[in-house]
């Protein structure tokens, strides 16, 4: 057995001090310091927070290395980069790239998602296919020559990794690929680059669709007249995904997401390759992104995803609600576990779950990552 201590122990409800966090590969609960047997593994936090690990559903790259590189070594970078600010599990993100592309990059997540189990980096959970099956009028920074008709077939034979994939519902006829998917296999799907109208939106909705990918960004807005996918997402019991990098949406509005949302609402980071990286000019499915001033931009001046680091995201918004820590660490931890349906194992410290866990300073900066009751991560 081992212990935690001198932490405020952030659980999915509430933060509590003056006890120990017990754990051995599994959380075992929290008890009282005294009770702890002299010549335990114990680690002092310090005074820190400690927290349930963080889940990133949607990203793209880190230092250097891009998802679509379909590369291994590439994973292995990017897990052991992130694992750094907290997360613990991931969904490396695909795009709407060469479909032989988008395979291949599957292919290398199948080779190592076993190994990453055991690697001191986060853990692999599965795939995030943000398109090929998006819409022309919302591509934002996807590539509109490689967009496609929604595909079940393909979702479904490759659902042993591919767990949550992002697509337009107007592109779907009849909703025929959401109804397939959903009925056939446990992938979640999400509406994103899409123009549909709210009807459609929620037509979408009771057709099978559970989530919003990035919320606001590449898809039609809220209007008083003509709600748009923005609009049935914050009105309809569905999740929604949100960049909180305070450039994607801006501050102000998320006390008003936050509020709307509840427990349906999931942190994301869009990260790219270029986050961990100084400024520079880096690549994305192979189109050149620009990153300067914590903005990446492609050649046309179109807004691509973030540099974010997840942990600096919990604190974005709890530096900006009146939310208390303990419900912006939970939409990024225990939100994305239940909507992926592993909050059994994952998502908060609740005794019989994972011991993944991180501790954090008074600015949640991490200075140590634990998975699966192993030190991943050490400042």
């Amino acid at each position: 057995m081992k212990y935690i201590t001198n932490g405020q122990i952030i659980l999915k409800d509430g933060i509590v001090k003056g006890k120990a966090l017990a754990y051995s590969d599994t959380i075992e609960g929290l008890v009282d310091a005294q009770s702890i047997p002299a010549g335990s593994d114990v680690i002092d936090a310090g005074g820190n927070y400690v927290a349930p690990g963080l889940i990133d559903l949607h990203i793209h790259g880190y230092l250097g290395r891009d998802v679509c590189d379909a590369d291994p070594e590439g994973l292995r970078i990017i897990a052991g980069g992130i694992v750094q600010n907290g997360v613990t599990g991931f969904l490396p993100t695909t795009m709407t790239v060469d479909k032989k592309v988008i395979c291949a990059a599957l292919d290398s997540v199948r080779a190592v998602q076993k190994e990453s189990k055991t690697w001191n980096g986060s853990t692999i959970l599965g795939v995030h296919a943000e398109g090929p099956f998006i819409s022309p009028k919302k591509k934002g920074a996807q590539e509109e020559r490689f967009i496609l008709k929604p595909d079940a077939k393909f979702v479904i034979e490759n659902a042993d990794v591919i767990k949550y994939i992002t697509l337009a519902p107007e592109m779907d006829e009849d909703f025929a690929a959401i109804r397939e998917i959903t009925a056939k296999t446990d992938v979640v799907v999400s509406m994103g680059h899409t123009d549909s109208d709210y009807a459609t939106a929620c037509a979408s909705i009771d057709a099978g669709v559970r989530s919003t990918t990035h919320l606001f960004n590449a898809m039609s807005p809220l209007n008083h007249r003509n709600p748009g996918v923005v609009g049935a997402a914050l009105t309809r019991d569905v999740y929604a995904e949100l960049i909180v990098d305070t450039f994607h949406v801006d501050k102000a509005l998320f006390p008003l997401v936050l509020k709307l949302k509840g427990d349906r609402l999931v942190f994301i980071t869009d990260c790219l390759p270029a986050g961990g990286l100084p400024e520079g000019e880096y690549t994305l499915g192979g189109q050149k992104v620009f990153y300067s001033g914590n903005l990446c931009k492609l050649e046309d001046g179109t807004i691509a995803g973030s540099v974010l680091k997840l942990n600096k995201g919990v604190w974005n918004v709890y530096q900006n609600t009146d939310a208390p820590l303990w419900q912006c660490v939970r939409c990024a931890s225990l939100n994305p576990a239940t909507l992926l349906g592993i909050s059994n194992k994952k998502g908060s410290l609740e005794a019989g779950k994972d011991a993944d866990i991180i501790i954090a300073d008074s600015e949640f900066n991490v200075v140590k990552t634990i998975i699966g009751g192993t030190v991943r991560y050490e400042a």
